[in-house]
């Protein structure tokens, strides 16, 4: 069942992504492994991608939300694969588990299309009262 409306799943993105990003040293391996570099780029890639989807939270809107959510899923596949698949399991798994397996969760609810019309003007007026004077 699809609850989870794209806007909050946009919000939910660059949360994540910077999440993942500082995770290593939230969480205390940032020793310089594959345990501390698969997070910093699967958040950089959940940015660059959210940033391109077409979806309420998009800016370039050149990914369709459908591929965006496919990103998502095998993301957080191999998110919560990679402390087995980069054998650092004995050392720091659960991070990587919790956070790829809830990005599966969020990805498998969330709906494929906006719940209103929206269209470029939309994020142009944010931008404009968002931006620095």
């Amino acid at each position: 069942m699809k609850i989870l409306p794209t806007r909050i799943h946009g919000m939910t993105d660059y949360m994540t992504g910077v999440l993942l990003i500082a995770a290593p040293w939230l969480f205390g391996f940032s020793d310089n492994t594959a345990a501390t570099y698969v997070p910093i780029v699967l958040g950089a890639g959940i940015i660059l991608y959210s940033l391109i989807t077409d979806y309420e939270m998009g800016i370039a809107r050149i990914i369709s939300m459908r591929t965006h959510l496919i990103l998502d899923l095998l993301g957080g596949a191999f998110l919560a694969a990679s402390p087995w698949l980069f054998n650092f399991d004995e050392r720091v798994y659960l991070p990587h588990l919790i956070v790829g397996l809830m990005e599966i969760a969020v990805t498998l609810i969330t709906e494929t299309r906006p719940r209103r019309a929206y269209n470029s003007t939309d994020n142009a007026k944010f931008r404009n009262r968002h931006s620095a004077v």
